[in-house]
């Protein structure tokens, strides 16, 4: 069994209650958003496994009794394979996010998430990287400047680079990302959605080489 916090609309913690019943009654609860990046300005976006599109580094729920930093680092060692220093990670927004949808056994699935938007500066060999392989198929890493290019047009592709397992081992190659293949839920935008993040990366990668 799952426990999440629970909080009011304005983010007062109420209590804390089973995740299953969190979006059954759509509860107020905490989700982190954790983003990694190079100082040469690439972020890194997983491809989930259930979409085959690009999304968040990790991301998930926040634990009961858990701090959101701490979030950010348990997220990514489940889902990436890698311990970092979640201390250092830097917040870029804390997004309201509302979404209903109907599960296929036609239960409702209510999401209301303070999702914290979090990026940290990551070195690492690819050979560290041991992904979670029932969530996600690998990592992208691409120029976060020609990526919000990308996501401003709304057409074309930019090269990134495609961080796969092949035969045990973690491979590297270039490759084509279209913009059709961000992961954007309906009511949003590719821009809305992850421009702030790419922004952000972009403005601490120059403050870093200046």
């Amino acid at each position: 069994m799952e426990l999440l916090d629970i909080y009011d609309e304005n983010e007062n913690h109420i209590g804390t209650e089973e995740r299953s019943i969190v979006h059954r009654d759509a509860l107020w609860h905490k989700t982190v958003h954790c983003w990694l990046y190079d100082k040469e300005g690439n972020i890194y976006f997983q491809i989930r496994k259930d979409k085959g599109k690009l999304y968040t580094t990790a991301s998930g729920h926040i634990k009961a009794g858990e701090s959101v930093k701490e979030g950010f680092g348990r997220e990514i060692e489940e889902e990436i394979g890698i311990k970092v220093d979640y201390e250092q990670a830097r917040l870029v927004d804390v997004v309201r996010f509302i979404m209903d949808r109907e599960e296929p056994d036609g239960r409702v699935f209510r999401d209301r998430a303070f999702a914290n938007v979090y990026v940290l500066d990551f070195e690492s060999p690819i050979e560290e990287f041991n992904f979670d392989e029932e969530e996600i198929l690998g990592l992208v890493k691409i120029d976060a400047v020609e990526t919000l290019e990308l996501l401003k047009r709304e057409n074309g592709s930019i090269e990134g680079t495609l961080i796969v397992k092949e035969n045990g081992k973690n491979v590297a190659k270039k490759e084509e990302i279209p913009f059709e293949k961000f992961l954007v839920n309906p009511g949003e935008t590719a821009l809305g959605k992850y421009g702030d993040v790419l922004n952000k990366v972009i403005s601490l990668t120059e403050q870093e080489t200046a």
